[in-house]
């Protein structure tokens, strides 16, 4: 009877520990880390997120909800959301934080319970360190233990240059790494998220898992910046396309689909991660949706703008 009873109990122990093992390993296999310039998965494959993200929170936060994270990630078949917090505006995270942390847990939240990856943007054209430290240090405590988590520490500077940024981001990176130690950290470059050669030739040191993001708008940014983008591959640069459209940098005007085929087959080249602007319906071309569209992401053909077709099957489509 003991023995059997040590042979049951060796049984168990070697479930419990497979089971146990399956569960990190699943956990390890989503985390993702940089290597070089490449984003990578827990087993060091390459991986390249694709998606879409909302629009400000503060003037759309209708489809700041679960429902429109579950359709973008079975129907569109994204594997990337990103939450744009507005900081800077009337009703945005400055005057109104507990709508915004509202806003941005819901999207978060809902994403890591569908398995897919959430970029939670900080979505300033300003520097405001003391807010932003705040601000990251909540969002490290909350989803430290999730490896779908991403965190993007600065929209876009604007007037800001290279090294009052670089200086900024060593802050809040510091904040973050206190209580996250793994999560990736997406920095914002000068001039839009444009500038990328300056970072390159002077990046960030001291800390893992750090990629920087480059903006395009296709119908407004060519070859020029797909160039300056390639230097900054060239020297090691590891960069995360966390916005980008085929209209003019406006945000209006017609798709210049030459030019963003160009970019699409470009970010595919270099396995580089991009999202898309936007789910929201502003009376623009990069808006996806039309004005009286469900809140919920129950949307027919006839409620999605050509831009909103045109991403939508570029995700259902891409490898």
């Amino acid at each position: 009877m003991k023995i059997i009873r040590c042979i049951l109990g060796a049984v168990l122990f070697c479930v419990a520990v497979s089971c146990s093992s399956s569960a990190v390993s699943k956990k390890d296999k989503d985390q993702l880390s940089v290597e070089g310039t490449s984003l990578v998965n827990g087993d060091g494959e390459k991986v390249a997120l694709k998606g879409v993200s909302f629009g400000w929170h503060n003037w759309w936060p209708r489809f700041y909800n679960a429902s429109v994270v579950k359709v973008l990630k079975d129907e569109w078949k994204a594997t990337v959301v990103r939450a744009a917090m507005g900081v800077e505006p009337d009703g945005a995270y400055i005057s109104d934080p507990e709508k915004a942390l509202a806003c941005v847990t819901a999207v978060a939240d809902a994403a890591i319970e569908n398995k897919m990856y959430v970029i939670i943007d900080w979505h300033s054209h300003s520097i405001r360190t003391e807010e932003a430290k705040d601000f990251f240090a909540k969002m490290a405590n909350r989803y430290k233990d999730s490896p779908y988590v991403i965190y993007e520490i600065f929209n876009e500077p604007v007037e800001d240059s290279w090294e009052a940024v670089k200086a900024y981001s060593e802050e809040v990176i510091r904040t973050i790494r206190a209580i996250d130690p793994d999560n990736v950290i997406l920095v914002g470059t000068p001039h839009w998220d444009q500038d990328v050669h300056l970072a390159a030739d002077s990046p960030i040191e001291g800390y893992n898992n750090i990629m920087y993001t480059l903006h395009f708008y296709a119908a407004t940014h060519g070859q020029y910046l797909r160039e300056c983008a390639d230097y900054a591959l060239s020297k090691g640069l590891p960069l995360f396309v966390s916005e980008c459209a085929g209209m003019e940098a406006s945000g209006d005007g017609p798709v210049n689909r030459q030019e963003w085929d160009i970019w699409r087959d470009w970010m595919k080249n270099h396995t580089i991660s991009w999202v898309c602007w936007s789910v929201s319906d502003k009376n623009e071309t990069c808006s996806m949706l039309y004005p009286n569209t469900s809140s919920t992401g129950e949307w027919a053909d006839k409620d999605l703008k050509d831009w909103g077709h045109l991403v939508k099957s570029e995700l259902q489509n891409s490898k």
